[in-house]
């Protein structure tokens, strides 16, 4: 089987996940609400699994993370005003090598994300986390980003975030390499503004492609932490936008899921800061 044809059944598999998705959420928004005590203890579970759980999705993260509904493709949902309807995933992941560190080391970049809802700029600091900005860096030029949604939101109260790139759409998508932790808080404390890698229970090797925004001060109480790499310059104010959507009706957690509001990445674009 050729690439291309690995790739559009790929895509043909997302659409009949998505379209299954899309019929389940339908039927249960025909359903009544359940009571008020099982309402409060969904949402006890839902808290603890999302303070419990490292962020990300199947190779690329805790299984907690990928067997939620956070790890399912983006629902249609609503595109907000001022944002484009986000085009179909790619659907395929990556067998690349990992970048050398060196390549990054000492050195800060500005990479733009172009997503269906505007540009959001972030600045990304080689001299703190080298491996994880050469990794991201080599992979903004490879493409791998391209036209990938930001499957997963929380928006717990202490844990707020928007998670982003995977190809595939689904939480399980890894660009075929996987690093250690480096450069994080001792305190599990996720200033807004926060650019960090997420990544699987192994913390020597279950950082790769996948990433997440902190639009909201956040703490996680992990003790290897994630990989802090860079810092949002501007365009949190989008972030903000699709938060404030809330999560996609799911059956595991009333806020931790797909983003109600889709947003997607249509390209990254990574030029180096001169000193």
């Amino acid at each position: 089987m050729t690439k291309k044809q690995e790739r559009a059944r790929q895509r043909r598999r997302w659409e009949k996940r998505r379209a299954t998705q899309a019929r389940k959420a339908e039927q249960r928004a025909r359903l009544t609400r359940v009571g008020a005590v099982v309402g409060v203890v969904v949402v006890v579970v839902g808290l603890l699994g999302v303070l419990g759980a490292t962020l990300g999705g199947s190779d690329e993260a805790a299984p907690a993370a990928s067997s939620s509904a956070g790890a399912s493709p983006s629902p249609s949902g609503t595109t907000l005003a001022g944002c484009e309807t986000p085009p179909p995933p790619l659907g395929t992941s990556s067998e690349l090598d990992l970048p050398d560190k060196r390549t990054a080391a000492g050195r800060t970049f500005t990479a733009t994300l172009t997503t269906t809802c505007g540009d959001i700029v972030v600045r990304l600091d080689g001299t703190k986390a080298p491996q994880a900005v050469a990794a991201f860096v080599a992979l903004a030029k490879a493409n791998y980003y391209q036209d990938s949604p930001c499957h997963r939101l929380v928006t717990a109260e202490t844990l707020k975030v928007l998670q982003c790139g995977d190809p595939t759409g689904t939480g399980s998508g890894d660009p075929g390499f996987g690093y250690g932790v480096e450069n994080a808080p001792k305190d599990g404390r996720y200033p807004r503004g926060t650019l960090a890698m997420a990544r699987t229970q192994d913390p020597e090797k279950g950082t790769g492609g996948q990433f997440f925004v902190v639009y909201g001060d956040s703490t996680l109480p992990d003790p290897d932490g994630y990989t802090v790499f860079g810092r949002v310059t501007k365009g949190l104010d989008i972030v903000d936008k699709v938060a404030a959507q809330g999560v996609a009706p799911n059956d595991a957690s009333p806020d931790d899921g797909s983003p109600a509001a889709p947003i997607s990445i249509l390209r990254v674009a990574v030029t180096e800061e001169k000193s």
